[in-house]
């Protein structure tokens, strides 16, 4: 076979293979696959296009979640660009923080939170617990004075707000400010025509006896039984009649028609913490407290007021000795936990189905579109309906919850910022919880403890996988990554070695960057599980640890060339036999290295190269191959960006670095081979091109050439290509052309 049939079939500089088709194993196998009858299935296959390994990392690197980031979305060359450092290995890995097995601690059964009835109760509020509450009710003077002077005036107060605002504290204390004691708590089952039936005086009641403060806390109301101003006035009249007065607490969902309300704002977390604290303990004690570093990280992830009143119990507690430190620094994550579990109780009239199908979604899509996460958090609730229901047609509201509202639920934030696109960036309105932890802890939760959700969440997954957008087929990846670190041998049997055996191309790149991920929140044996699939006999579980290894492996550069040299020794067993030889795995070799040499052990990997280059014709072809094809990369992925081998080289240049001698030796190689040299002549025309437009790299690849002039053939090489390269677009030779010529040594 000759020199230039290898090359040939070698499109993009990868190693040479029997000349013949350029054809993948995606479309080899798809050819061979039986006519598919399901309309969709050959739609999804029609628009299935590999891509290279470079394009795919940076969609990997543009659209994992901020708990998985593996890196800034700058092209890089030797590992740093602008002082950061890139690559799968670097970045925060929440890992046992919390992936961790999960610790079942309930705090909220404690005083303060539990001192009154439920919304459901009926009865006179103890004295003692308004007294309670009293010590550590914290809100603005002003606004306190603003609605004792309305409540006074109208005698009914409605006060709107999320769950665990304080609204409840709040309704309380003002009836208390107010003198209106004893303060009964009406039943929730009060419904908005019967109100005022509930301030009729009993035969048997003397005024002493009677209760002039009442709070309804949770009305219930829907459509056809909405609070209307008539229910209001009718119900004032009645308490004006026993100088008594009402607070109504309601959720922002509630049905009110003509109602006048104030919106219920909770104070700073801090301050009420503070105020806890002050009931309990001295102030140089609340100052220490205050100043301890798990409680400034509690304050940090925006916990609700219950969750801050429990909280302060338990720091009193521990500056009482009867605590550990311990509970103190997993208090956070505990009450998230409880958040989560709440969440998901079977009750659906605390969380609807759909909500909770918009949960996951959103744990699924954090920090990403909300039309895109309300979108595809829809779908999953038509397969949850399936579950649920086999036989009833899933149904999804075409109007439904207001997006505040479901934020709201969810603890999340909207805010507009820019979303990386194939176009560039576009700037859209996101939603994130407003604790990053959230989506780790949530889809763990739904994995581990509702395994009757399994089905429709694979389902689910798998319709991802087969998006056209690659955010949403990343976000799939990470989704199973973490399903992954909470139970690795369910979610390899009924996720990802299914996508790994995919005879199509995006469903195994899924199941790649689900493995990368996985491994990068410290799930464990991922790496025995790529070593095992680079010697398969399946070709497609090959490519799949072929494109991990690229992803995985600057965290372990010398076990992943090591594993990469085997795969391509095996590779050329078949090197002589077109119809055995895999070419799409000898390209995807080459690409593995071409990315290892550009991450963040670029040096140790040069190293790799230059010490194995003379092994055999498979690890030659191999090395060879991932340099030129990194040498054609630049910065940014702009056709006239700086290439990044050259800039990397100048740096080492600059200082001293044996890396610029290796850099050096790999191109008299690749200029040399038979296999190679076009496509080094190739890129090395488009590096003048760049010494055109940029003077950096001009004085760059001045420093470069007589190095990799050690003979006359490797002068009469270069030489040749400097005097007749044709410029851009077909223009005569550059004139830096004709300067680079006069740095090549003397024949």
């Amino acid at each position: 076979m000759s020199g230039q049939e290898a090359q040939a079939g070698a499109p993009g500089g990868g190693p040479p293979g029997p000349a013949g088709g350029g054809a993948g194993p995606d479309q080899g196998e798809a050819a061979g696959d039986e006519t598919r009858k399901d309309g969709a299935a050959e739609e999804s296959e029609e628009r299935d296009q590999p891509q290279n390994a470079w394009s795919a990392r940076r969609d990997l690197v543009d659209h994992s979640p901020r708990t998985m980031k593996i890196g800034a979305r700058t092209s890089f060359a030797g590992g740093y660009v602008a002082g950061d450092q890139h690559g799968v290995s670097g970045g925060r890995v929440t890992g046992d923080v919390v992936m961790g097995s999960k610790k079942e601690i309930h705090h909220w059964s404690v005083p303060g939170l539990s001192a009154f009835p439920s919304a459901s109760a009926s009865g006179e509020i103890p004295r003692g617990t308004l007294d309670r509450l009293a010590g550590s009710f914290v809100a603005d003077d002003d606004t306190v004075g603003a609605l004792l002077d309305r409540l006074r005036r109208d005698r009914v107060l409605v006060l709107s707000g999320a769950r665990f605002t304080g609204r409840r504290t709040a309704a309380l204390m003002l009836l208390d400010r107010l003198g209106a004691t004893p303060v009964h708590a009406l039943d929730r089952d009060t419904t908005p025509g019967t109100l005022a039936d509930r301030f009729t005086a009993s035969d048997d009641e003397d005024d002493a006896g009677r209760a002039r403060g009442y709070v309804l806390c949770d009305l219930v109301t829907r459509r056809g039984s909405a609070l209307r101003e008539t229910h209001l006035l009718a119900a004032g009249d009645r308490l004006a009649e026993r100088d008594a007065y009402l607070v109504i607490t309601v959720g922002s969902s509630a049905v009110l028609e003509d109602v006048p309300f104030v919106e219920w704002r909770p104070p700073a977390a801090a301050d009420v913490l503070a105020a806890h604290l002050r009931a309990q303990a001295d102030e140089p004690d609340v100052e220490r407290l205050l100043g301890l570093p798990d409680v400034k990280e509690f304050l940090g992830r925006s916990h609700q007021l219950r969750e801050v009143a429990a909280f302060a119990h338990t720091l009193g507690r521990y500056a009482a000795g009867r605590a550990a430190e311990r509970e103190v620094a997993d208090f956070s994550l505990a009450a998230l936990e409880n958040q989560v579990q709440e969440w998901f109780e079977a009750d659906e009239t605390a969380v609807h189905l759909r909500d909770k199908a918009f949960l996951i979604a959103l744990a699924a899509f954090d920090d990403g579109p909300y039309a895109l996460t309300a979108e595809l958090s829809d779908l999953l609730y038509r397969f949850l309906q399936r579950t649920e229901n086999p036989s009833r047609v899933p149904e999804v509201p075409v109007f439904g919850t207001h997006i505040g509202k479901r934020l709201q639920l969810a603890r999340a934030r909207r805010y507009e910022d820019d979303e990386h696109t194939e176009w560039g960036p576009v700037t859209q309105s996101k939603a994130a919880f407003t604790d990053e932890r959230a989506a780790l802890v949530l889809l763990r939760e739904v994995w581990t403890g509702h395994p009757s959700a399994r089905p429709a969440l694979i389902e689910w997954l798998r319709r991802l996988a087969d998006d056209g957008r690659p955010l949403v087929r990343t976000r799939a990846a990470s989704t199973v990554a973490v399903l992954a670190r909470t139970d690795l041998p369910s979610a390899m049997a009924l996720v990802i070695e299914p996508w790994a055996t995919s005879h199509l191309f995006r469903h195994r790149l899924v199941a790649v960057n689900a493995l990368t991920l996985a491994h990068h929140i410290g799930t464990p044996n991922v790496p025995s599980v790529l070593d095992a699939w680079s010697g398969a006999g399946d070709r497609r579980l090959r490519w799949v640890a072929v494109r991990a290894y690229a992803l995985i492996g600057p965290e372990r550069p010398r076990q992943a060339l090591a594993a990469l040299r085997d795969a391509a020794r095996e590779l050329y067993r078949h090197f002589g036999d077109p119809d055995d030889f895999d070419r799409e795995t000898a390209r995807e070799l080459a690409e593995a290295v071409e990315l290892l040499l550009l991450s963040a052990a670029s040096t140790e990997v040069l190293t790799e190269l230059r010490a194995h280059l003379e092994d055999d014709r498979a690890v030659r072809d191999l090395a060879l191959g991932g340099f030129v094809n990194a040498c054609r990369r630049t910065e940014g992925d702009d056709r006239h960006g700086g290439p990044l081998v050259l800039d990397w080289y100048a740096r080492a240049a600059a200082a001293d670095d044996t890396t610029a001698r290796g850099i050096a030796h790999l191109w008299r190689e690749a200029l040399g081979d038979q296999y190679w040299t076009r496509h080094a002549l190739e890129v090395m025309r488009d590096w003048v091109l760049a010494a055109d437009r940029s003077t950096t790299a001009e004085w760059a690849l001045a420093a470069l050439l007589p190095g990799l002039v050690t003979s006359a053939p490797e002068h009469q090489r270069l030489n040749h290509l400097l005097r007749t390269m044709p410029g851009t677009d077909g223009d005569p030779p550059p004139d830096v052309a004709a300067r680079l010529l006069s740095t090549l040594p003397p024949r």
